[in-house]
């Protein structure tokens, strides 16, 4: 009888041996992402107000041009240009020779005049005397009575002589009527100057400083009627005025209205009014392009949102916001005025809700994040661990 004898190929069996011991393990888990890592400001309120900016223009708060009031030669300038000058400071000096003795001649012509009418005096009293005893007729006393009055009417013109002399002495000297800025002079001392010459320079106060803007009439008209029932004078207006500069800073100081024209502009249909601003360090210059911010007192509070939080989409505007659960949603919010780097919100968001500043572009709605919360500058945005 024959055996029959069976190949066995190891290399089958090393694998079938491989496949066998693998069914036996069991397969290990996957490994879990970590969550990623955002940003977060947590909103806070802010009492914002009605809000409205217009395009306005600064004025001198007063300017006054320096002339001549008596032709003479310019000898003395006593400031320099663009500089700061106190009231009553003797800034010109015209030539006062001519009227110094203008005052003196004056004054000899009373004198003269006060001695005329002396004498008629006395002369009208002695006639008084006589004529009661007849030595001389009523029409003498009458003569003398007037030359009298023509004498005493003598004394009354040369006074007013003397008051002109002095008047045109003391106009020699031209002197500063209010404390302001001192501009450019416009003659040279060695000049000749008059009544005719024009401004020698210009006087300009800027503290307080004027500010002046214009408001459609429409707008005018509703707060009239809204108002229509108090008496208020324009500083009495309950708004709160600010400045925003040319170089877009806000200055420092707050305004009060201060008028209100009487008249609509026919050709722009607007009414001029006018603030003024405090200008003690005399930043503010006439003349300037400003923005007028204008905010009601009656206040509401609103939630304020950093700019950078802010996304837009064809639905609107929106921001991401993380819940107690450290999950992502979208949140649409509708938003009213820009206070330096936050917006005011007015519907959408509420104090203590945590919306998402950095790490936007690594999340969205629905997944789960592990948030840090941080501080946000509210005038410069930038972003910091401490307020």
């Amino acid at each position: 009888m024959r055996c029959l004898r069976f190949r066995t190929s190891y290399p089958f069996v090393i694998l079938l041996t491989l496949l066998l011991s693998a069914c036996d393990k069991q397969p290990s888990a996957p490994a879990t992402s970590p969550l990623p890592s955002v940003t977060v400001y947590a909103i806070e309120v802010q009492d914002v107000g009605n809000y409205r900016e217009f395009v306005a223009r600064t004025e001198a708060y007063q300017e006054v041009d320096l002339l001549a009031r008596v032709a003479g030669e310019l000898i003395e300038r006593n400031f320099d240009e663009g500089s700061f000058v106190e009231r009553d400071r003797l800034l010109l000096r015209i030539d006062p020779a001519e009227y110094q003795s203008g005052v003196a001649q004056a004054e000899a012509d009373l004198n003269s005049k006060v001695a005329a009418a002396e004498g008629a005096e006395r002369d009208l009293k002695r006639g008084k005397d006589v004529a009661k005893q007849g030595y001389i007729s009523q029409s003498d006393l009458d003569k003398l009575t007037t030359m009298a009055s023509q004498a005493r009417a003598g004394v009354e013109a040369a006074k007013a002589a003397l008051d002109k002399a002095k008047l045109n002495l003391s106009y020699t000297e031209i002197r500063a009527p209010f404390s302001g800025l001192i501009g450019k002079v416009t003659y040279s001392t060695g000049n000749v100057v008059g009544p005719q010459s024009g401004p020698l320079a210009t006087l300009t106060a800027i503290d307080p400083i004027y500010v002046s803007f214009q408001v459609e009439e429409a707008d005018y008209i509703s707060y009239r009627q809204r108002n229509s029932q108090t008496q208020q004078s324009p500083a009495q207006a309950p708004f709160e005025l600010k400045l925003r500069l040319p170089n877009n800073t806000e200055y420092g100081q707050t305004g009060t209205l201060d008028f209100a024209d009487t008249k609509i502009d026919q050709s722009t249909g607007t009414v001029e009014l006018r603030a003024f601003f405090a200008n003690p360090e005399q930043i503010v210059m006439p003349g300037l392009f400003v923005t007028l911010m204008v905010e009601s007192k009656d206040k509401s509070q609103l939630a304020m949102v950093p700019q950078a939080a802010v996304q837009e989409s064809q639905q609107g505007k929106f921001v991401l916001v993380v819940n107690s659960n450290q999950e992502v949603s979208r949140r649409s919010v509708s938003l009213g005025r820009r206070i330096h780097a936050m917006w005011a919100v007015e519907s959408g968001l509420n104090a203590g809700d945590q919306v998402i500043i950095e790490g936007l572009q690594k999340v969205r709605p629905g997944i789960l994040v592990q948030s840090v919360v941080k501080h946000v500058d509210p005038v410069t945005g930038v972003v910091s661990d401490k307020p």
